[in-house]
């Protein structure tokens, strides 16, 4: 692999932690629900970016099916959630 690749995903790989780490402060600190369901989905999609940005850089595809079944999964708990929330929440 190139040295501009490597330093383009160590670039890209410090920023999908920033932005990690700014949706953990909106998943605590988040007015109401929706804002947390919301930053919950997007440390997840960010997850699955650092996985393919991870599976780039050692140049290992194992780790893609890891990323999509996160995605997956990611998928499935954010309609479960908005459902709950159209629910009105607990009874």
């Amino acid at each position: 692999m190139t040295d501009s690749v490597q330093g383009v995903s160590s670039l890209v790989m410090a920023v999908l932690f920033l932005a990690t780490l700014i949706a953990m402060i909106r998943v605590v600190k988040g007015p109401s629900l929706p804002d947390r369901v919301i930053a919950i989905d997007l440390i997840t999609t960010l997850a699955v970016g650092i996985i393919a940005v991870y599976t780039i850089k050692t140049g290992n595809p194992v780790y893609l099916t890891a990323a999509i079944a996160l995605a997956l999964l990611a998928f499935l708990g954010t309609v479960a959630l908005a459902l709950y929330i159209r629910r009105g929440g607990p009874p």
